[in-house]
């Protein structure tokens, strides 16, 4: 740096009293809203149907809910470095907190599904920026021998949210109102805000770098921005109205077109990026082999856990009667099992176990526990899902930070923030796809089972005589009507019918999530031997 430049970089050293502050203290600030932004994932899933009867919309339409923040937040994550680089990094994680906070009381006022969809996108542009810049603070606060302590906590944040969420959600929609899903994060981002403001300073490498960058020109990769934003949007609205539309088969070649336009663009971005000197998305991390597969093994495995964090709510309420906050609380135990074991696998990384060997049995736990549920059936009681449950987030859980150790370890130090950028990226669309996923395939495996199942109803077939004259006898004492119990009857055997249908096609859903899970242990073997260098953090990012 010249001469010149000291005098400016003088008044922006810290003050003596913001260095003497604990760094336990500092984790606390800056895990807060990281909570916050990754519970806002998954806690209006079990919502929705509450969301669209308060706003007059229909139902598939609430699904934009979770879609557009997590199209926003997905678009954001890429730049959220150079962001923070020019901004400063305490003042863009300051910025991020106010804006998510405030958008999150403008989503609780609604009065329109389309002021919703908007001040979520909103959420999510903030939102977007948390994640990298409290890692960022937690690995600048720590010494490299407590970074994988501190690190342990930023996973635990990051995988007990999705799991919290739900049952927040359910709690907060069935004794107060839906709104109150995002007015809990006006105290929460407030406290947040506070202390962040008193705790966090950049330090000094970071202040040097701001006044280098003041005396460049403005370098933002403007053109591979714009194909970015058109993937993202293509992809999420694709996901969020595949179904609907009828996937290809669209009469209206709306699927069509966002399909011509995500290839061309995704193509566009690809080209171009990989030719830029300062691309906005740098794809060279993917060149180095572990972290190539450690990219597909998180993007899968977060479908999975966001596909089932939607298909178990939505069984539980559609077939077993239960209410939004009943349907979440079933799925909360799950969450001490997911902390103790990030806690375990920690420590087993640390004394230099091969995180290849944590990954694989993690990836064939996540199978089993979708398995074990799709052998359930209509007569399962509460524990029934919760066993599984709790096997299914074990197994994610010991690969959260194994995954870490392996994407990270080869990975130049140079490219290293570009890494972590895409890693979240595709972690976080994964879930989407998960969601969107889950979905189409219940809805179809449903036509599937009452096509089949109506194949059996045959008029000669003494089972289905007797329920039939069993029925009738009933609702004729009921109503003392012959032709009103015939047609009950009828009504009665169609609705067990859809029943059946319907949950034959959620297990079904749990079985192809497991053989997903299986089939990614096969991808461990092409990873090269990755044990956690001494001091290093090896927590999931």
């Amino acid at each position: 740096m010249s001469e010149a430049a000291l005098p400016m970089a003088a008044p922006l050293s810290a003050p003596a009293a913001r260095r003497v502050f604990s760094p336990w203290l500092i984790a606390l600030a800056v895990v807060i809203p990281t909570f916050m932004e990754v519970l806002d994932t998954t806690i209006a899933n079990v919502a929705l149907r509450y969301i669209a009867g308060g706003l007059s919309a229909a139902v598939t339409d609430s699904e934009w809910v979770i879609t557009s923040y997590l199209a926003a937040n997905a678009i954001i994550l890429p730049i959220s470095g150079w962001i923070s680089a020019h901004l400063g990094r305490r003042n863009y994680f300051l910025l991020s907190i106010a804006i998510f906070t405030i958008s999150s009381m403008l989503c609780g006022m609604a009065t329109s599904l389309n002021q919703l969809i908007l001040f979520r996108v909103m959420q999510g542009l903030a939102g977007g920026g948390l994640q990298p810049s409290s890692q960022g603070v937690l690995l600048d606060s720590f010494p490299p021998e407590k970074q994988g302590a501190a690190m342990t906590l930023f996973g635990v944040a990051a995988l007990l949210a999705p799991i919290v969420g739900p049952t927040l959600g359910g709690w907060l929609t069935t004794n107060y109102s839906w709104r109150w899903i995002f007015y809990i994060n006006l105290p929460v981002g407030a406290l947040a805000f506070f202390l962040s403001y008193i705790l966090l300073d950049d330090p000094d490498y970071l202040k040097k770098e701001r006044v280098e960058l003041k005396k460049k020109p403005v370098n933002f990769d403007t053109i591979g921005l714009c194909p970015l934003a058109i993937v993202m949007v293509c992809w999420e609205v694709m996901l969020s109205k595949g179904q609907e539309w009828d996937w290809l088969n669209d009469p209206f070649g709306r699927v069509q077109t966002l399909m011509a336009l995500f290839v061309l663009s995704l193509g566009s971005l690809i080209f171009y990026e990989t030719h830029h000197k300062s691309p906005v998305v740098n794809f060279r991390p993917l060149l180095e082999r572990n972290f190539a597969v450690s990219c597909l093994i998180i993007f899968c495995a977060f479908g999975v856990l966001y596909a089932t964090s939607t298909a178990t709510p939505a069984l539980l309420q559609s077939l077993f009667g239960y209410d939004a906050y009943r349907a979440g609380l079933v799925l909360s135990p799950a969450g001490i099992f997911s902390v103790m074991m990030l806690i375990v696998v920690g420590g087993m990384l640390g004394r230099g176990v091969d995180a290849r060997w944590l990954i694989v049995t993690g990836l064939l736990t996540l199978g089993l526990g979708n398995y074990w549920m799709s052998l359930k059936n209509l007569q399962m009681s509460p524990w029934d899902v919760v066993w599984p449950r709790v096997v299914l987030i074990i197994g994610l859980s010991m690969i959260f930070a194994p995954l870490n150790v392996a994407a990270y370890l080869y990975t130049p130090k140079m490219l290293r923030g570009a890494a972590i950028g895409l890693f979240a990226l595709l972690r976080n669309e994964g879930g989407s796809v998960g969601t969107s996923m889950s979905q189409t395939l219940e809805e179809r495996r449903e036509i599937f089972h009452s096509l089949r199942l109506n194949e059996h109803l045959d008029p000669f077939s003494p089972a289905f005589a007797d329920f039939l004259q069993q029925s009738k006898a009933f609702f004729l004492q009921q109503t003392g009507d012959p032709v009103l119990a015939t047609q009950m009857a009828f009504k009665s055997l169609s609705g067990l019918l859809q029943q059946q249908a319907a949950s034959l096609a959620y297990f079904d859903c749990f079985w192809v999530f497991a053989i997903l899970a299986f089939s990614l242990a096969l991808l461990v073997p092409f990873m090269k031997r990755s044990v956690a260098e001494k001091g290093a953090h090896v927590a999931a990012d």
